[in-house]
């Protein structure tokens, strides 16, 4: 028995067809990383014929673009989990510890659970140093790289980490945490690690923090 033709939405509320595309790429991209997000097979789940998605998408890369910047919004949204999990009232040292291992926590933990997102989302070259894009942020209204900016800013106010140490921390903490992430989940460490993942993650994250406050 034939299987039944997939029915075909001729209508959508204006807004309506470009949240159907994107939340299509953003279930291409969880299920398979960047290069899973394809326009036809995104206008396919959608229910609309291909040419429909070029009001909203110019190109492929105008929708890997907005669903990278979903995906990036999402790894936030697990840093900030992770910031939000920390007891208040710690003395400053102890709560700015904690404050970048929460953003480590957050960032491997987004990893291993969304592994196509995270993919996606630190898959392209361009820069997340400048102004804010909503869509890339957290509910704070700020992006993993800035979150990870707050956290050593505030090594520093407490003291935990010399000033002089400051510049360009963030891309030693960022490398360190990012290449264990690929090494386990595509790389030669997954059938060593493999479930360990975050065990070995907090012992990394032990050396980032040793090594910045040294």
């Amino acid at each position: 028995m034939s299987a039944a033709p997939q029915s075909v939405r001729s209508t959508y509320r204006h807004g309506d067809l470009r949240r159907a595309l994107l939340e299509a790429g953003i279930a291409l991209a969880r299920a398979g990383g960047p290069e899973a997000v394809v326009l036809r097979e995104v206008t396919r789940q959608a229910g609309v014929v291909p040419n429909a998605a070029y009001r909203h998408f110019g190109s492929r890369d105008d929708l890997l673009k907005a669903v990278r910047a979903a995906a990036l919004s999402a790894s936030a949204a697990a840093m900030e989990a992770e910031l939000a999990a920390v007891p208040a009232g710690l003395p400053p040292a102890e709560a700015a510890r904690a404050a970048l291992r929460a953003i480590g926590t957050g960032y491997l933990r987004f990893a291993q659970a969304e592994h196509g997102l995270f993919l996606t989302a630190y898959a392209a070259s361009d820069d997340l140093k400048g102004p804010t894009d909503p869509a890339r942020a957290g509910p704070s209204g700020k992006n993993p790289f800035q979150l990870l900016g707050e956290a050593l800013d505030r090594m520093v106010a407490a003291g935990v980490m010399p000033a002089a140490r400051r510049p360009g921390a963030e891309f030693l903490a960022w490398s360190a945490v990012h290449g264990l992430a690929m090494l386990v989940l595509d790389g030669p460490l997954g059938p060593v690690i493999g479930p360990q993942m975050q065990q070995v993650g907090q012992r990394l994250l032990d050396m980032v923090e040793h090594g910045l406050a040294a």
